[in-house]
């Protein structure tokens, strides 16, 4: 029997929202939209989902005690962090190896800044999610992008490219697990290839895992670190349950570390720039989460799942428009060049004539032209009004 509700509406304008307030004025300085006050937005990655009502009592709980004095992480928290990934991924983390901070895109910037210096090669696996090119870049990094191949319309590393590329004094590898935008949950057997990649070339490999608990039927994720001769190699994962619970604006992530060595390097960047770990309403958010959140989770699975489903079957009549279900996440990504619109021709015609905002593909670099990013993490009656504003833009 169904507990929650994932039919309800919400009404998110004027709340500060990024997803549905922020985004008209970027629309109208990007696209020269005049009025985007109809536009839908599908784009960024947050849900349009009531949180666990566990996640919101635990907060009220805390609220009520009247002081906010300095605090730290109980072990509480993260005995709750280490049973989740137990349960729901067969993978056992030692509590020791586990690093707070405030959000996995921070993360990168911190394990970037100390592991690599200006002028060094970092490569990442396009298209991906932004902040893998943009963050090296603002810390004067060279990105070496490696295009994944599209095979069958879903993706898949081309590891002797990628072993070029390693070639040439890669200093670090920024993988993407589950692929964001792609939705693919790469196989124990691409990992232990990657990892041995790695291992042969000394290249510290950044494992970002955060859409990790989104994985569709059929499908397992596989978390890096438990792959064969996973101990040998650097890696660092980045885990949050930001994704998951549709609490990104609780600023809240973790850094797995095994590797002594590494950790005690990313301790002495924490120690230089006075970062502390998560505040008390973090702390208290994520405990609730992984403790109590499991149902939500698995009914929320199921929902995206069946709007998927929908959106897959409707846009696949449309003509020019090639769309496959992810493996994971609640991000579909939308092949368009069958309709020979350039990208800047089908974003105007989405703006203004759909009145529908999605991503465009180039937003994950150039190896995503062609292409759109959709958000189907909402009620329903969004996922169908969302499918017709995208057939009347190109009707």
């Amino acid at each position: 029997m169904l507990v929650f509700n994932f039919d309800e509406q919400f009404n998110r304008k004027n709340t500060n929202s990024l997803k549905w307030d922020l985004f008209k004025e970027r629309v109208k300085a990007k696209y020269n939209v005049e009025d985007a006050s109809e536009i839908l937005p599908m784009w960024v990655a947050d849900m349009d989902f009531a949180i666990p009502q566990v996640i919101t009592d635990a907060i009220k709980e805390r609220l009520d005690h009247p002081i906010f004095g300095y605090s730290y992480v109980s072990d509480a928290c993260k005995e709750a962090i280490q049973s989740w990934f137990e349960r729901r991924h067969n993978w056992t983390i030692d509590p020791n190896t586990i690093m707070f901070h405030q959000g996995v895109v921070p993360a990168l910037a911190t394990i970037i800044e100390t592991f690599t210096e200006p002028g060094d090669k970092i490569c990442i696996s396009t298209p991906v999610y932004p902040p893998f090119f943009s963050i090296p870049k603002a810390q004067n990094r060279e990105v070496i992008e490696c295009d994944l191949e599209l095979i069958n319309n879903s993706f898949e590393i081309d590891f002797s490219k990628l072993e070029e590329q390693f070639r040439l004094g890669v200093k670090m590898y920024i993988l993407c697990s589950p692929h964001n935008p792609g939705g693919v949950v790469w196989s124990r057997e691409d990992l232990e290839k990657l990892v041995q990649l790695c291992i042969q070339y000394d290249v510290l490999l950044i494992s970002d895992e955060i859409h990790a608990d989104i994985v569709f039927d059929g499908y397992k994720h596989i978390p890096t670190l438990t792959v064969k001769d996973a101990e040998k190699a650097k890696i660092i994962t980045c885990i949050a349950p930001t994704k998951t619970f549709n609490i990104a604006g609780i600023h809240a992530a973790m850094m797995v570390v095994p590797n002594v060595e590494l950790r005690n390097k990313l301790n002495l960047n924490k120690a230089a720039h006075g970062r502390d770990d998560l505040n008390i309403l973090a702390s208290a958010a994520v405990k609730a989460a992984y403790e109590e959140g499991e149902q939500w989770v698995d009914e929320m699975i199921a929902y995206v799942s069946n709007n998927m489903d929908y959106v897959v079957e409707q846009l696949n009549q449309l003509e020019g428009i090639r769309v496959t279900k992810p493996q994971s996440t609640y991000l579909i990504w939308i092949d368009y060049r069958g309709t020979g619109l350039s990208e800047e021709e089908m974003m105007l015609r989405l703006l203004e004539k759909g009145k529908l905002a999605v991503e465009p593909g180039t937003k994950y670099s150039e190896a995503g032209r062609g292409f759109l990013r959709m958000n189907v993490a909402c009620p329903l009656a969004t996922v169908k009004d969302g499918v017709e504003r995208f057939k009347k833009a190109l009707s």
